[in-house]
């Protein structure tokens, strides 16, 4: 058979394919709203049809076919939760989180943020907040009780740094916490070994820093031949007040240079990070989930049966409406052997109602669901 006969018989199959898509589709939402079939009924009838399926081809082409067919189910399930929404609490949530066309992120308002002046997170709250009003706190959840009580309107904390990975406290926080992400925002990183006047890198004895900045200039220190005693402390700034204060020359810290300024300090050693593209996302969280027109990130925390496929269904709902996941992260659940919650963030807006349907899907049907919010990032 000649190439452009083989080309002509497969446009004839495609063009043939696609009334029979667009018809099941139509027929399954019909079932659907008939009422006529319940969901677990529903996988029934498809568990029926892949192990027909699997019968009629059961050599090389047996995990093309199932794979066809699933794909099939998910599409098919995607259209008629858009069509036919599911409800829940998720969907009143986002209702009320909707601010109106017309309205802009805030430029002030009272801040918490840990660690004290000089902080990567004190930068960034600037950045967020021109005008904001900061309270400094001791430890990230202190930032979280200060908005979930009310005390503070915002809270800016660091979630994941590109050379050194997920701040993962900050993340069981966010699953613990009734707060809600606003806005996310990326500062680069630059680290510099600070000491005090006169002091030098041969003299120094102990290094202080954030266990994240200890991690991302961890080749540096590595460099130091073990003569160097690490010490990791709650914040960069604190590390270089620390500095500063101690009576001794021979302690150092690594923080940013807005640090060495504030605190009478020199850089020893300058940009020590192990990476020159390094970078922190920093997260705004609210009490209230609030979600401002050209929010295109949605965050949510998942947990799905402990059986095979439970993961794959909740990634086949995002595939088949092409949304992009752009992260995904386990954590172990405390008090289940080997049970996992998800961390998800992917590009979206719940503006979109298919968007809005998958989420309301995903609350009913994974064993614990967590919208996080719905928000941009500068």
């Amino acid at each position: 058979m000649e190439l452009d006969e083989i080309r002509s018989r497969i446009d004839e199959l495609d063009r043939g394919l696609l009334p029979l898509v667009l018809k099941r589709m139509e027929l399954s939402a019909a079932a659907l709203e008939s009422g006529a079939l319940s969901p677990a009924e529903i996988k029934q009838r498809e568990r029926e049809l892949l192990k027909w399926a699997g019968e009629q081809q059961a050599g090389e082409m047996e995990p093309y076919i199932h794979r066809f067919y699933t794909q099939l189910f998910e599409l098919g399930r995607a259209y008629r939760e858009t069509h036919s929404p599911l409800g829940g609490k998720v969907k009143s949530v986002i209702e009320k989180a909707l601010c109106g066309k017309n309205e802009v992120f805030p430029q002030g308002g009272t801040v918490a943020v840990q660690g004290v002046e000089g902080a990567n997170s004190q930068m960034a709250a600037d950045s967020l907040f021109p005008r904001g009003n900061l309270i400094f706190f001791k430890s990230f959840e202190a930032v979280f009780d200060a908005v979930e009580s009310g005390l503070c309107r915002f809270g800016v904390l660091p979630i994941e740094n590109s050379s050194n990975g997920s701040v993962r406290a900050n993340y069981e926080l966010l699953n613990r916490k009734n707060v809600s992400i606003v806005r996310s925002t990326r500062l680069c990183i630059r680290h510099e070994l600070l000491a005090k006047p006169g002091a030098s890198l041969e003299n120094i004895k102990e290094i202080r820093s954030h266990e994240q900045a200890l991690g991302q200039c961890s080749e540096f220190l590595k460099s130091l031949g073990g003569k160097v005693s690490i010490v990791p402390c709650a914040n960069t700034a604190m590390a270089a007040e620390i500095a500063a204060r101690s009576e001794f020359s021979d302690i150092a810290a690594i923080a940013s240079h807005p640090a060495c300024e504030l605190y009478g300090l020199v850089p020893i050693a300058k940009n020590i990070q192990n990476s020159d593209n390094n970078y922190t996302r920093f997260i705004c969280i609210s009490k209230d989930c609030e979600i401002y027109p050209g929010a295109d990130r949605i965050s949510l925390i998942l947990a799905c049966k402990h059986r095979p496929g439970a993961l794959y269904e909740i990634l086949a709902k995002l595939t088949a409406l092409e949304i992009n996941l752009i992260k995904l992260e386990s954590c172990p659940i405390v008090g289940h052997d080997f049970e996992f919650m998800f961390f998800f963030e992917m590009q979206g807006s719940v503006r979109d109602p298919r968007v809005a349907a998958m989420l309301e899907s995903l609350e009913q049907t994974c064993e614990s669901f967590k919208f996080l919010g719905n928000y941009s990032e500068s």
